[in-house]
């Protein structure tokens, strides 16, 4: 198929099937055709790699698209290839390919069937394929991603540094940069950079007003994701964080409370990651946990939610990673968890950093803690923040922020920022903020007395306000720039000309009624509270639940417990579950358990809900994953291979109580086991049928009573594996 002799438009409609261009597609194109440098920025979903994709189809020679990701490029080059009869219309060419598949690709470029060849920007520093490159018809070159050239932008790759001297040597021809994220001076300095200051700039507007933006106090942020998660269930989302455990955490958690989770980060290897990306955009799992590494080309149109567990570095991090939802025009909320704690961590992190990457650094995070902490529509500040005017009252999603449908109070406290400024220009700009609190809240500490602070005019002149108040009064003062911390001396305040000149003339100043930013849960216990319809025991709903058990015990001749242990009817007379798939979060409730006992107690609460008056609030129990055997899969697998407790206990790295205690909970959880042939070892089935027959007819949950009653007779790992297959085969 040939598209040289045709015009853009044709050409749009004959390859892919387009009627007509998006935003600013056409100019680029035409741009390019034109011979011209080009630089397009254009949001994520805008149909930025269309830029470069079809001028390389309709010009003579290979396109060179330079890519900073073996996912992106594998992704792109399959889309393109979706569209052509001759998959060798594109390649790749990076680390991931044999040497032999390395020749082919190189063969079918010399042969001028390929017209994109996509390259990591290292593989252009090898000479071999610098060399190679030379000898080849370059049509134009595209540096996707554009903002890694950049110190200023949110994913610097010092090697993008290097690409304009390494292409000037292959070929003189045109270059295009895209970036879906660049601030006027990241754009600046991509423009520098590629020598292409007299490029053709395209820009579109980055208002995506399909998407919800929501930034929420990092409380109990985990049960948040999660039951967001059930109350989308069958929608795609992706849930961000910094740390690969914390992935991996949120991932289980999410799939321990039946949402058909992944998690994805760069410490798995290039193929499990690439089949993971293949499940998501085929919907296959529902939702990913990821680090950065996750999104980047991932052309999937339908992401209704992407969530920060933690606020990234920047807010052009932010921006792409939010990007990736509702890219169909359709519905996108995304939602951030911020807390002071975590901004604290991230400017740890920066120390002992060069000094021109802490300024850096510390710059693009007050961008994003002012993004967080601010009063006024989101969707204006990141406008502004990429150099782009926004109406507030009429412009498009304008009421698509939480500050916007639920403004924040705002008060005067000019009194407030003066005494502050004022106590920090007395101090000569000296301390961090922690000192200036303490000082205004009379706070005696050691530094108080080592500095003499008791005889400061400043001491306790704010102790009825308090400290979180004082706190939030010098956040908001960085955020709107009458203070800045400094770099070097790490987080100590000084006064900026903005500060000076508010305190030589002092105007009324509104800022937003403090919230509570300041991280109180531990992060990782799921155990969900309700509100008005739970977070303590309710003793009169608990006696009637363990009335009841007593009545299905004995109408079933079993023990109360096989029906449901004690911990089971707390958790019921703390949150009240009424349907089924509420029970089944219950710790202790498979859906064996479920489907054979639960009716009658789901009957039981739902009159009892409705008999007291109780308002279930819309919160959830979530289960949380540390009550999930850590090896439940691996012990199953041995199990089933017919493996004794020593070498179960050899295969998860522990021993055998350990191995018993994991099989415990198992059952515990609702899931039957065969554990027979470790039986067959030492219990006969006279044995066994005299445990059971105890087993059945008493009350005692746990192993006392059946130590007491047969003394010597048998071993406490031998009652623990009667008792095990007893709840397995009863309860269940």
């Amino acid at each position: 198929m040939s598209l040289v002799d045709l015009a853009p438009q044709e050409a749009l409609k004959t390859f892919f099937g387009f009627d007509e261009f998006k935003g600013e597609q056409e100019h680029a194109i035409q741009s390019v055709l034109d011979g011209r440098d080009t630089f397009v920025i254009m949001p994520t979903g805008g149909g930025k790699s269309m830029c470069y994709q079809l001028p390389a189809l309709m010009m003579d020679g290979v396109a060179l698209v330079i890519s900073p990701l073996i996912a992106l490029m594998k992704n792109q080059v399959d889309a393109i290839r979706g569209h052509h009869e001759d998959r060798r219309v594109a390649h790749f060419l990076n680390s991931s390919l044999s040497k032999s598949d390395a020749e082919q690709v190189k063969r079918d470029v010399a042969e001028g069937w390929t017209k994109l060849l996509y390259v990591a920007p290292e593989s252009l520093t090898k000479a071999e394929n610098i060399a190679f490159l030379r000898s080849v018809r370059i049509s134009f070159v595209a540096v996707d991603e554009a903002h890694c050239i950049s110190e200023w932008g949110h994913d610097f790759r010092p090697e993008y540094r290097r690409i304009k001297p390494i292409v000037k040597d292959i070929a003189n021809v045109p270059i295009m940069a895209l970036t879906a994220t660049a601030t006027p001076k990241v754009q600046l300095d991509i423009q520098k950079n590629l020598d292409m200051t007299d490029a053709v700039v395209l820009k579109s507007s980055f208002n995506r007003d399909n998407l919800f933006y929501e930034v929420r106090p990092k409380k109990d942020a985990l049960q948040q994701i999660v039951r967001h998660c059930l109350q989308h269930a069958g929608k795609s989302g992706i849930v961000y964080c910094l740390s690969r455990k914390r992935v991996e955490q949120i991932a289980e958690t999410l799939r321990v409370n039946g949402v058909k989770a992944l998690a994805y980060h760069a410490g798995m290897d290039s193929n499990q990651r690439s089949k993971i990306q293949d499940q998501f955009l085929m919907q296959d799992v529902d939702v990913i946990v990821a680090t950065i590494a996750f999104g980047m080309g991932i052309d999937k149109p339908d992401v209704r939610f992407v969530m920060h567990y933690d606020m990234p570095k920047s807010l052009e991090s932010y921006y792409q990673e939010t990007g990736r939802a509702g890219r169909d025009g359709g519905e996108g909320h995304c939602i951030a968890f911020y807390s002071h704690k975590d901004i604290d961590k991230l400017e740890k992190f920066l120390q002992g950093k060069p000094i021109a990457e802490q300024e850096v650094g510390m710059q693009l995070l007050q961008e994003v803690m002012a993004y967080a902490e601010t009063a006024t529509s989101r969707r204006k500040f990141l406008l502004h923040y990429f150099g782009e005017e926004f109406d507030e009252e009429n412009g498009p999603g304008a009421k698509n922020c939480d500050n916007t449908q639920n403004p924040p109070t705002l008060e005067d406290r000019q009194e407030d920022a003066h005494l502050v400024l004022s106590a920090v220009l007395e101090h000569k700009n000296k301390h961090r903020m922690v000192f200036y609190t303490a000082l205004l809240t009379a706070t005696k500490n050691r530094q108080m007395e080592d500095y003499g602070a008791v005889e400061s005019a400043f001491w306790g002149r704010g102790e009825k306000e308090g400290l979180d108040h004082w706190q939030g009064i010098f956040r908001q003062l960085v955020v709107l720039n009458y203070l800045r911390k400094e770099v070097v001396t790490y987080g100590v305040l000084h006064l900026t000309d903005k500060g000076m000149a508010f305190l030589s003339n002092p105007q009324p100043l509104m800022l937003a009624k403090q919230r509570d930013f300041s991280e109180t849960d531990a992060g990782d216990s799921l155990v969900q509270t309700r509100g008005s319809a739970g977070g303590v025991l309710d003793p009169k709903l608990r006696d009637l639940l363990s009335v009841l058990r007593k009545e299905v015990s004995a109408e079933k001749e079993l023990p109360p417990y096989v029906i449901f242990q004690d911990v089971s009817l707390d958790e019921m007379a703390t949150h009240y579950p009424t349907t089924p798939d509420e029970l089944l979060r219950i710790t202790g409730v498979g859906s064996g358990k479920a489907a054979k006992y639960g009716a009658p107690f789901l009957a039981l609460i739902a009159e009892h809900v409705e008999a007291e008056g109780i308002e279930k609030s819309e919160a959830m129990l979530v289960r949380s994953s540390a009550a999930k055997s850590k090896h439940k899969v691996t012990i199953i697998q041995l199990l089933d291979r017919k493996l004794g407790l020593n070498d179960i206990a050899a295969g998860i790295h522990g021993n055998r109580d350990m191995v018993l205690d994991e099989i415990e909970k198992i059952v515990g959880a609702g899931t039957k086991l065969n554990l027979d042939h470790i039986l067959e070892e030492s219990l006969d089935e006279e044995c066994l049928e005299e445990l059971f027959d105890f087993f059945s007819e008493s009350e005692d949950d746990g192993l006392a009573a059946a130590t007491e009653e047969f003394d010597d007779a048998y071993s406490e790992e031998e009652l623990r594996l009667a008792k095990i297959k007893f709840m397995s085969e009863v309860a269940h």
